[in-house]
């Protein structure tokens, strides 16, 4: 008998996981082989780049080191003919001789077509292709051959034109001969047409390279290939522009086949601007780093197929996933949608949903009742009414707040949160909340806003009756305050004003009948001490409601006490009065006397100020007052926070005294204050207008 185990998998669910095992397998190795093909044709450009640069940098020394033996033969041509210019035969002269010694050393350079001796003038006086009765004309290559009258030094001239004896366009060499320090003569050694190109080859050019000899004019002295056609003719524009731009560099041009080459050239010293360049053909510089683009292209093309097998792989398999999670998904979704349901019934909660774009609103039964638009039609439990009908229920005053933070919402995804009145058959107008968000959808489904609907009413009423209660109570207040004033200044400030006299006649009387200085003393003591009482008194009664606010207005309230403060307590108060002259209620300048008076006992007990500066901007529709110390500041942050002990925060009277006193009136009120740089109070109340 044979035990079944229960822990194995069943028939279905093993092929199963092999073939997902498969596939993240075949996933992972094609992710794998991408990088490294990638990788393996760029490594192959880099090195066919660094090749390519490795060729370049041996051109450049192959161009320079001819060009430095090109430039040394003809130093040395130029040697030689300075030794000649120093010969003796030149001193008398004795031209026969300097015939013969020419000669000799004519035979002994091949590269030397003739030479030549002209007098400053330019007219020829010896010639090698002449005999020495021969009549000779001018010289030909004025330009160099002036150049030397000009400077007396040797001059490497360019390819001049065809000669009048030599019938040839020959390369001059020309230097000065002087004696006692004048021009004699100048004597000169014509190069043959293919002199120069024979120093080029013999000067080690690279195999395959067409190697070219400018002169300072731009014209061809030397070639290495197709020398007969290109001697004596400009050179390109692409290597005159060249030399124009740098001495020594690369630039890339074509040879007279039509080849594509990329040209080093350097120029060689001393010879008055010559240069020379070598072409390197194009196609056998660049040919590595070709293949490499092309093993890197190749590469980069089976990468993207293998990407795009990846992502049908990885595609096949999320969607084999994604179908299970979407039944899970709904599963839950509709869980979640009849618990929400259910907490909605039971806190009297209704939902909708705001669509601005087909301007309808759908919502629950009881988000209809709340908002109290009448019901079209019911689908699936919820009605829909027209966006229009829904604002109708609104109160006018409430409608732009409510349209305005559904754009809001709708702009920037903020969470929106809004409280209106909704007019219905009601005599008073019943207050609702209304919260919710714009989602955020990758389908396009904008302009929709979801939200909740709540009733605060009951709050709304509770709210109201707490400021009417508060109103009543300062009204209260500030009458009994009037009271006790009025008390202290009639019935106990007279009384001590008449001790104060009963006092003073004491005085008298006991002086009249000599008393000693010892009760004299005591009695003026007592006449001090009632004075002091009866400004403790004035004060008391001021501090409990000023005459001056009620018969002279805020201003001059305002200013008698920052005034009195200043001098009681030795902290400079400034007063700045700005705006409207008139009167405002008396509600409004009772709360901002208090309000100041407030602030002034919090910086006398909390900020160690030197100075305290108040500025009261009456506008039209509202008063603006500023309340700014240089005292010690602090974090209003660390302020409303509770302590790390757990222990309760301590409540701040003062600010929550003016915040009251604010509420009342609909006032606002901004605290900006930092450790070190004081504290500033800015407050705002509205102030109804006067009929």
């Amino acid at each position: 008998m044979t035990t079944r185990n229960e822990a194995s998998p069943g028939p279905t669910s093993q092929p199963r996981l092999d073939r997902g095992n498969r596939r993240t397998f075949v996933a992972l190795a094609v992710a794998a082989a991408i990088p490294v093909l990638l990788l393996s044709g760029w490594v192959a450009t880099l090195m066919a780049q660094q090749q390519r640069d490795l060729t370049r940098g041996a051109a450049v020394a192959s161009a320079t080191r001819v060009a430095e033996r090109v430039a040394s033969d003809i130093a040395a041509q130029v040697a030689v003919l300075e030794a000649e210019a120093a010969s003796a035969t030149l001193d008398k002269p004795d031209l026969a001789a300097f015939y013969a010694e020419a000669e000799r050393l004519k035979r002994g350079r091949p590269l030397w077509e003739t030479v030549e001796l002209a007098g400053p003038d330019g007219r020829q006086i010896v010639n090698l292709l002449r005999s020495l009765d021969d009549e000779l004309g001018p010289t030909a290559d004025r330009g160099s051959f002036d150049a030397v009258v000009r400077t007396r030094r040797p001059v490497v001239g360019g390819i001049g034109p065809v000669g009048a004896v030599s019938g040839k366009r020959l390369v001059a060499l020309r230097v000065p001969v002087t004696r006692d320090g004048e021009l004699r003569y100048i004597l000169t050694v014509g190069l043959a047409n293919d002199a120069v190109s024979s120093i080029l080859r013999d000067a080690g050019a690279p195999e395959g390279w067409v190697g070219t000899v400018v002169d300072a004019d731009g014209n061809t002295i030397a070639r290495t290939q197709a020398e007969a056609e290109e001697l004596g003719q400009p050179a390109d524009a692409a290597l005159q522009a060249a030399i124009r731009h740098s001495p020594n560099g690369f630039y890339t041009g074509s040879t007279l086949e039509g080849s594509n080459v990329e040209v080093v050239y350097r120029t060689l010293k001393d010879t008055g601007g010559w240069s020379v360049h070598f072409g390197m053909p194009a196609a056998t510089l660049n040919a590595p780093v070709l293949r490499s683009y092309l093993v890197l292209a190749g590469g980069s093309v089976l990468s993207i197929g293998l990407a795009l097998a990846l992502v049908g792989l990885v595609g096949r398999d999320m969607a084999q996933r994604r179908a299970g999670e979407r039944a899970r998904f709904a599963l839950a979704l509709r869980s979640s949608e009849e618990q929400g349901a259910v907490a909605a019934e039971a806190a009297e909660l209704g939902t909708l949903r705001w669509d601005t774009i087909r301007q309808t609103v759908t919502g629950s039964p009881r988000a209809a009742n709340l908002l109290g638009w009448t019901t079209t039609f019911v689908q699936e439990g919820e009605t829909e009414a027209a966006a229009g009908a829904v604002t109708e229920a609104i109160h006018p005053d409430d409608r732009a707040r409510l349209a305005d933070d559904l754009r809001w919402s709708l702009a920037d995804g903020a969470t929106l949160d809004v409280e209106f009145r909704i007019v219905g058959s009601d005599p008073e107008p019943r207050w609702v909340r209304l919260t919710g968000r714009a989602p955020r959808l990758h389908d396009g489904a904008a302009g929709l806003v979801y939200g909740v609907v709540s009733d605060i009413e009951p709050r709304k009423r509770a709210e109201a009756e707490r400021l009417e209660l508060l109103r009543r109570l300062g009204e209260a207040q500030e009458n009994e305050q009037r009271r006790i004033a009025r008390e202290l200044h009639d019935q106990v400030g007279q009384t001590v004003t008449g001790l104060s006299l009963g006092l003073k006649g004491l005085e008298r009387l006991l002086e009249a009948r000599g008393i000693s200085p010892e009760a004299e003393r005591q009695v003026q003591w007592l006449q001090a001490l009632a004075g002091e009482i009866g400004r403790d008194i004035h004060r008391a009664a001021v501090d409990l409601r000023p005459t001056a606010l009620d018969d002279l207005g805020l201003r001059e309230a305002l200013a008698t006490l920052l005034r009195e403060w200043g001098q009681r307590h030795g902290v400079r108060a400034d007063l700045e009065f700005l705006g409207e002259p008139g009167r405002v209620p008396p509600a409004t300048e009772s709360a901002v006397y208090r309000i100041v008076q407030e602030a002034l006992t919090n910086v006398l007990k909390h900020a160690r100020a030197a100075t305290v500066s108040v500025s009261v901007d009456h506008r039209p529709e509202e008063m603006r007052v500023i309340v700014e110390d240089d005292g010690v500041g602090f974090d209003p942050e660390a302020v409303s926070c509770p302590p790390a002990d757990g222990s309760p925060a301590k409540p701040r009277l003062g600010l929550s005294g003016i915040r009251e006193r604010l509420s009342l009136l609909g006032g606002t009120l901004t605290l900006e204050s930092s450790p070190g740089v004081g504290t500033t109070l800015f407050i705002s109340i509205p102030v109804p207008q006067v009929a």
